[in-house]
C-alpha cells in the first residue's frame, strides 16, 4: 500500500499502520516471513490463503516498503518476498501481539508456541512501553498530543 491507499487527512499513526498491516493475513505473511518464509507457494501452503488474497496482500506489502521481491536465493526461477528495513522494524510490534495472546488468549497449561533467544533458549522479556528514561509506563501516564492541522 503506498500513500494513496491512506485515508487522506488520516493523523492517527494507528489508523494508518492499520492501513498497511492491519488485516489478518498482511499481518500472518509478516509473522512468516520473520519466521523464514520467503516463497509465495510457501507462504500459500503454510497460510491456507487463497492464491488471490495472498497475491494482493503481497502487492500491497511490497507497494508500502514492507517486503521487496528478489531473485530466489537459490538460482533457481522463483522469487522471494524479503523484508526491507522498514518491514523488520515490524518485529516489536509481531512480538507485542504474540505476547499479548500468549497472556490473554492461551489457558495456563495450553501448549503454544514460543518465541525465544537463540543465543539462550530463553524466552524474550515481556515488552512494554517506556519513557525516553527507559522507565516502564502505563497507559493513564500518558496522552495523545494533537498536532495543529
Amino acid at each position: 500500500m503506498t500513500k494513496q491507499h491512506i485515508e487522506p487527512g488520516q493523523s492517527c499513526p494507528v489508523a494508518r499502520t492499520a492501513d498497511v498491516i492491519g488485516d489478518r493475513w498482511s499481518l500472518l505473511i509478516v509473522r512468516d516471513a520473520f519466521d523464514g518464509v520467503r516463497r509465495f507457494g510457501d507462504f500459500q501452503s503454510g497460510l491456507g490463503v487463497a492464491r488471490s488474497v495472498l497475491t494482493n496482500r503481497l502487492k500491497n506489502l511490497v507497494e508500502a516498503g514492507i517486503f521487496e521481491v528478489r531473485p530466489a536465493s537459490d538460482g533457481t526461477s522463483y522469487q522471494e518476498y524479503v523484508l526491507t528495513e522498514k518491514g523488520k522494524s515490524l518485529f516489536p510490534v509481531v512480538v507485542a501481539f504474540r505476547q499479548w495472546a500468549e497472556q490473554y488468549l492461551f489457558e495456563p497449561h495450553e501448549a503454544h508456541s514460543q518465541l525465544v533467544d537463540t543465543a539462550t533458549g530463553q524466552p524474550l522479556g515481556l515488552m512494554q512501553p517506556v519513557t525516553a528514561q527507559g522507565e516502564v509506563i502505563a497507559p493513564e501516564q500518558t496522552r495523545v498530543k494533537k498536532n495543529p492541522a
